[in-house]
């Protein structure tokens, strides 16, 4: 058993049975950051401030929500709108987080992907992130079911549908998902316990995961420069802080992590109260009906790209490269060949692989919100093409790469 003094502090009493001075330091006075990096590193600290805004106002709308097919859609968009003081705050800060997290998602991803922050001994932050991606994304997609409204239900019935697998017809896995022949009562109950319970706990323990991954290796700086951080922060803890190549996490980091915070919370507080609707698509505001189909019908915009590449071609194929598309930024870490950590713009070819998959990716996006009729279903098949070809090229190109 360890050995347990007459503590002099509450402080005291804490430290001696939670350890909580090792863990300040192990998570902010004795983490260290680069400093030569720039603000796009704060990206990861306001994802996590959004998703605390998801989770508190998750939890104000729980109160007054009901899933309940014959109720949900009332109790959204008149109960908790109309009837509930600032009812209507809650769902705007709900609905603008929701869609403003994937922004910064993006953003942290594509930062990720041009200072080569996947690269060998950052495996498991690249892998932690992804699956971090992949559950915001079943978590976005689960609660957009729950107003039960137009275009949740038809886009319940499209994506539900993509488990048939094409020619396979895997109907029977499909009506196990949905608990019914259509989106009905069990589709609603099962999309809100995973919205509301398992996958928040899931993210949780990812973020968690995401942290601990950046213990390690640390992250990356902005020149790929290789630190030393044993050797950077004895200099820094010896009094020698301009020297040093590194600063402490907390509060030396953090100061400069609140200030873009602050700048982002005043971007974020504009949409909720001035341009909260383009978080709300306009046919969700009619009740959800199984016998009229919505004349067009598209997922949120954070999830067009992958949309966009599903439907040009026939279903099989769609389904295939709907698939390559959904696992291929997984693998990343082990397509990129090269052996440099530095900024894309130092890399050649590289560079130009970075550029045109993020124009491609913007193009896919644009093309999904259309419809695929005309120019833009031709605009949307040569986009797909060149996603899936920009990938196949990746381990070329990087391969004969030289070391900088």
């Amino acid at each position: 058993m360890a050995h347990f003094t007459k503590a002099t502090s509450v402080k005291d009493w804490l430290n001696q049975r939670l350890a909580i001075e090792k863990v300040e330091k192990v998570m902010a006075s004795e983490y260290w950051i680069p400093k030569n990096i720039n603000f796009l590193w704060a990206m990861g600290l306001i994802l996590m401030i959004t998703f605390v805004l998801l989770l508190v106002s998750g939890i104000f709308l729980l109160m007054y929500y009901q899933p309940n097919v014959d109720t949900a859609f009332y109790s959204v968009n008149y109960t908790i709108m109309r009837d509930v003081d600032f009812g209507w705050l809650w769902r705007h800060v709900h609905g603008v987080a929701a869609s403003v997290v994937f922004l910064i998602i993006y953003i942290h991803m594509f930062t990720g992907i041009y200072y080569g922050s996947y690269k060998k001994g950052r495996e498991m932050i690249w892998l932690s992130g992804m699956l971090l991606f992949i559950t915001f994304s079943a978590e976005a997609f689960s609660g957009y079911m729950l107003p039960w409204g137009q275009m949740s239900y038809w886009a319940g019935m499209v994506i539900t549908n993509l488990f048939s697998g094409g020619s396979l017809h895997a109907d029977f896995l499909v009506e196990w998902i949905r608990g019914d022949y259509v989106p009905a009562q069990a589709f609603l109950s099962r999309f809100f316990m995973l919205h509301v319970l398992l996958l928040p706990l899931a993210i949780l323990g990812l973020i968690g995961l995401h942290f601990a991954a950046l213990r390690i290796p640390h992250v990356n700086n902005q020149d790929g420069e290789e630190i030393d951080f044993d050797a950077e922060s004895k200099k820094y803890l010896a009094g020698d802080k301009v020297g040093s190549k590194v600063m402490r996490f907390g509060n030396d980091f953090l100061s400069k992590d609140m200030m873009v915070v602050g700048i982002y919370l005043i971007f974020f507080f504009y949409l909720v109260f001035y341009h909260y609707g383009f978080a709300m698509d306009p046919v969700n505001f009619d009740p959800a009906d199984g016998l009229k189909t919505p004349a067009h019908i598209y997922p949120e915009w954070y999830f067009l790209w992958s949309y966009e590449i599903l439907r040009p071609f026939s279903t099989d194929i769609g389904l295939m490269a709907f698939g390559f598309a959904q696992v291929i930024f997984v693998l990343l870490p082990w397509l990129d060949r090269s052996p440099n950590t530095v900024p894309a713009s130092r890399r050649g070819l590289f560079a130009i692989w970075f550029w045109a998959m993020l124009l491609d990716m913007i193009v896919l996006t644009a093309m999904g919100k259309l419809p695929p009729s005309g120019i833009f279903s031709t605009i949307g098949l040569v986009a797909a093409l060149t996603f899936i070809g920009l990938w196949i090229l990746l381990p070329i190109i990087t391969m004969f790469e030289k070391k900088v």
